[in-house]
């Protein structure tokens, strides 16, 4: 068993997450609550990734990421061919379920119970922290859950800007890849077998979430 693979997933999955929560609860709440300009813009943008192909994503970030683009030039940051640099990937693949998810969530609270605690003196802040999101929490959760899930299983794009070195940027569904290139199935059976059972689990407790949140 490819253990350094697994952990090497959990490490990427983890941080892709916090990523998740942090810049997809921002957009979802932005594309909730707001009317701006371009906003139909920026829906499209944020769930691009969701039809074009893995290796097109990885090769928009291989550009956006190298040398030349304006990220490297203005920051002298060599991220390419690196573990963040997948968890970058597994971020960019997972945002627009999180995204999506966190927004019919955010969108589906009744805006009376806001207003009540408009009136009752809360600013904008207390009104997303004591009433927005608690009321919203699983919706954001299991958007939340969906979109780690997603990053957890990304091949493609990663493929593009982290590479495939053992050991350091080889994640799970990379060294599935190479056990069936080489004809080591036994291997393969083994880490397929292990990403089966968390990706059942992550997604039988994301149906769960939404379940009780339609019932609550």
């Amino acid at each position: 068993m490819n253990w350094s693979a697994v952990i090497l997933s959990l490490q990427v999955t983890a941080v892709a997450t916090a990523f998740l929560f942090v810049f997809g609860l921002a957009l979802a709440l932005l594309l909730s609550r707001y009317s701006f300009p371009g906003r139909t813009i920026v829906e499209t943008l944020v769930n691009l990734p969701l039809v074009l192909p893995p290796s097109v994503v990885g090769y928009y970030l291989l550009v956006g990421l190298g040398r030349g683009s304006p990220i490297f030039d203005r920051f002298d940051i060599h991220i390419l061919f690196t573990w963040q640099a997948a968890a970058i990937a597994s971020t960019i693949v997972g945002l627009p379920l999180m995204v999506q998810t966190s927004r019919a969530a955010i969108a589906g609270i009744d805006p009376n119970l806001e207003n009540a605690a408009r009136t009752l003196g809360s600013t904008e802040m207390e009104l997303l922290w004591r009433v927005t999101f608690p009321l919203a929490r699983r919706g954001i959760l299991a958007g939340l859950v969906l979109g780690a899930a997603r990053s957890l299983g990304e091949f493609g794009a990663t493929l593009m800007i982290a590479g495939n070195i053992p050991g350091q940027t080889q994640t799970l569904p990379l060294a599935i890849y190479d056990a069936v290139q080489n004809r080591r199935y036994d291997l393969a059976n083994r880490m397929v077998l292990v990403m089966t059972v968390i990706s059942f689990g992550v997604l039988w407790w994301a149906r769960r979430l939404e379940k009780n949140r339609r019932f609550k």
